[in-house]
């Protein structure tokens, strides 16, 4: 599902909300996840514990003129259940996108997984006209939860 300021994407994956969550909760399994091919490793990161952690991540895109890092801000921490970030540049306050994930247990070994990309709170007016969002399409965010889905297979 998508609207103008938000693309929700889900699937089932055959694994359980433990597995899909300790995979999530790891900043160095972002790049493996991405279905967009910006991120390109974690920077020392982390594991994810709760709200108000930072972790940051190396990235590439012609859309920031190639190499840069995002800070990203831990704003939703459920263990097994949700896992929401606002992402930055490097050392800046977030502008107003973030990427939340949903696990909803189907079973002992299925979990429904929910991946939201909102840009709704972008108000900045020089940054919404130097980047087109949204950065990353619906294709990319369904690559990723089949990236996941591999992850937490292997």
């Amino acid at each position: 599902m998508t609207d103008d300021k938000r693309i929700t994407v889900s699937r089932t994956i055959d694994a359980p909300t433990t597995a899909v969550f300790d995979v999530l909760s790891n900043p160095a399994r972002h790049a493996e996840l991405d279905g967009s091919g910006f991120v390109i490793g974690d920077d020392r990161s982390d594991r994810i514990t709760g709200t108000g952690q930072k972790f940051t991540m190396n990235m590439s895109g012609d859309h920031m003129g190639g190499d840069y890092q995002t800070d990203n801000h831990v704003i939703g921490y459920d263990e097994n259940k949700l896992l929401a970030w606002k992402t930055a540049p490097a050392g800046a306050e977030p502008p107003g996108w973030e990427w939340v994930w949903e696990l909803k247990a189907e079973g002992p070994d299925s979990t429904h997984v929910t991946l939201v990309y909102d840009w709704s709170n972008v108000t900045d007016k020089d940054l919404l006209a130097k980047l087109s969002f949204p950065l990353v399409p619906q294709e990319a965010l369904e690559a990723s939860l089949g990236n996941l889905a591999s992850a937490v297979a292997g």
